[in-house]
């Protein structure tokens, strides 16, 4: 996959059919807009190509806004695992914040993508204003030859899935929610750094990711979980928050895997939050903390080792994992 961040710069030299949105969660209505993607790319011969910004509109515009679901880095490891050829993750600058639909249309997508076809949701909107629609996208079609596939959103327990959706269920802690509407498990990423030893002091030894300050972060609590590490794939329970029994200074993300006695230290982890267990609490003492770890680590394995409870893959665009 060919990748274009930062500048307005690009273009392709061929052919495309291109798909538009945040792709802020690649969740599974994000999945869907890929997949024919990757369909009419294959039928026609044209290059894939997903167009999305560097940050979301809506979070320039309110000045804020929530967490990410993912950061960019994220995404495009996702991405990297399918077949698409393009993602340009296009600057929101003011030129563009300002820019007419039509002029968008014509400038962007004509010009720079060589869009022969584009796949867009049901409610997608462009353009200053959001005055650009699925209709004007067909309208304007007609007359620079290129045609357009407007797919119907995705649902869950018949409502749409959106990403505002699934922030509130991870906001709650519900994580197996979220993770039936990403199409995934939510997950952090990182590298594994050193702790304070405490855990191999208390004979459970743990590994320690930093939380991405832009990720939105579920409640403090223990979570049962599935890390990632290279090839390999273990089961664990996790703690998400600042650790007060033993004063922590930061928001850490810090896993016991089973059965693992690995030297990890410097390698990129995958965490994915699988079911909320309880919420952070400070203990009175470290052995009264050691007996809480363990008998989460016992429902953790209970939960892991029953297989009914992996209905939902890895993040890899909805491809499955060994279990």
């Amino acid at each position: 996959m060919q990748y274009s961040t930062g500048t307005t710069e690009f273009a392709l030299d061929r052919p495309s059919v291109v798909t538009l949105g945040k792709f802020d969660g690649m969740h599974r209505g994000h999945q869907k807009l890929l997949h024919r993607v990757l369909e009419i790319s294959q039928a026609r011969g044209l290059l894939s190509v997903v167009f999305t910004f560097d940050v979301s509109p809506a979070i320039i515009l309110k000045n804020g806004g929530a967490g990410m679901l993912l950061t960019n880095e994220e995404r495009r490891d996702i991405l990297n695992q399918s077949r698409l050829d393009w993602l340009i993750e296009c600057p929101f600058e003011k030129s563009l914040m300002r820019m007419e639909a039509e002029e968008f249309v014509r400038t962007v997508l004509v010009e720079k993508l060589h869009a022969a076809m584009l796949v867009v949701g049901a409610d997608f909107r462009f353009g200053y204003e959001r005055k650009g629609t699925p209709g004007l996208l067909k309208q304007m079609g007609i007359k620079y030859g290129f045609s357009v596939e407007v797919l119907d959103k995705e649902t869950y327990r018949g409502e749409e899935i959106s990403s505002t959706r699934i922030r509130e269920a991870v906001l709650r802690g519900q994580m197996e929610e979220a993770g039936q509407m990403l199409g995934f498990s939510y997950f952090f990423s990182g590298e594994i750094i050193h702790g304070r030893q405490l855990g191999r002091k208390l004979g459970i030894p743990t590994t320690n990711l930093r939380a991405d300050e832009r990720k939105l972060l579920p409640p403090f609590g223990v979570y049962i979980t599935r890390s990632m590490i290279g090839d390999r794939d273990f089961g664990g329970i996790t703690n998400i928050g600042t650790k007060p029994t033993v004063n922590g200074e930061f928001v850490g993300i810090e896993t016991h895997l089973f059965s693992c006695n690995l030297n990890l230290y410097g390698k990129n982890a995958r965490v994915e939050l699988l079911k909320f267990q309880r919420k952070e609490k400070k203990f009175a003492s470290v052995e009264e903390l050691k007996r809480q770890i363990l008998a989460d680590e016992e429902e953790g394995r209970q939960f892991v080792f029953c297989e009914a409870n992996f209905p939902i893959p890895t993040a890899r665009c909805g491809s499955r994992s060994d279990q």
